[in-house]
């Protein structure tokens, strides 16, 4: 679908190319004031949207779609290009136009993230821009939730969920024989046969204590209480509970 001819009711075929030196004289030109200017610069930057797009032709979206939102992307790198910038506009347009598609696919995705969810996402992507120009380093997560004034726990949650979702069947190599998927490259760490036979060795080691040490060691280890909270709930001293504690775990051991 990529490579049909019209895209939009665009000929493709036929999209102008600009060289560098048209592309510097057209920019003058809008800085001067002239509105035909940045109709051609837009026409004749087009060819770079089609390319872009062609990075998300396997995600089921009407390419359609994605080259107008990739035109968004490309207005807007003409709007804010600064010619005193010693770079080239398509090494500035190219992010701004994936970018914009990029938040069209999240925007569109599925999975629905709430709006606020987003928003924070979104902050926290303008905080941590804010930071490396400021402090010319990555920041922190830390440094993050501190410049919007948030919990961090909050921050990584909003930044989980905007990620987009891979396909358990997306290839990640191929070398000319079977590809392999993203699924080959997962392990399962909680349903593993020895971590399986450790939980019987455990539940059966448990079952040869008396009652206080299991429920001492239920409330340490499964509860994740302190020796002292537990030393308050059954009424004994914080030093009784370390003892009768390293006594199970030393009974238990003998038995695993």
């Amino acid at each position: 679908m990529v490579n049909k001819v019209e895209i939009c009711g665009v000929n493709t075929a036929k999209l102008p190319v600009l060289t560098s030196s048209e592309m510097k004289e057209l920019f003058l030109a809008i800085i001067a004031g002239d509105k035909n200017a940045r109709e051609k610069l837009i026409k004749g930057n087009l060819r770079l949207v089609l390319s872009v797009i062609q990075r998300f032709a396997n995600r089921g979206e009407y390419v359609d779609d994605l080259f107008q939102v990739g035109c968004i992307g490309l207005i807007k790198a003409i709007d804010n290009f600064d010619l005193g910038q010693n770079v080239k506009f398509s090494t500035y347009a190219v992010p701004m136009i994936i970018g914009e598609i990029r938040r069209y696919l999240r925007d569109n995705n599925p999975i629905r993230v709430s709006r606020s969810l987003r928003d924070i996402a979104y902050k926290a992507i303008q905080a941590r821009e804010t930071l490396i120009n400021k402090n010319s380093r990555d920041p922190s997560l830390n440094e993050i939730a501190g410049e919007l004034n948030l919990p961090r726990e909050e921050v990584v949650f909003a930044m989980d969920a905007i990620q987009e979702p891979v396909s358990l069947f997306e290839p990640v190599y191929h070398d000319g024989g079977d590809p392999i998927y993203v699924m080959d490259q997962i392990g399962d760490e909680k349903n593993h046969d020895l971590n399986w036979l450790e939980k019987i060795s455990i539940r059966e080691a448990l079952a040869k204590l008396n009652n206080r040490e299991k429920m001492i060691l239920t409330m340490r280890f499964f509860e994740g209480k302190t020796q002292m909270e537990v030393a308050e709930e059954i009424g004994i001293s914080q030093a009784q509970v370390s003892r009768l504690e390293k006594a199970a775990l030393n009974h238990m051991r003998k038995h695993i």
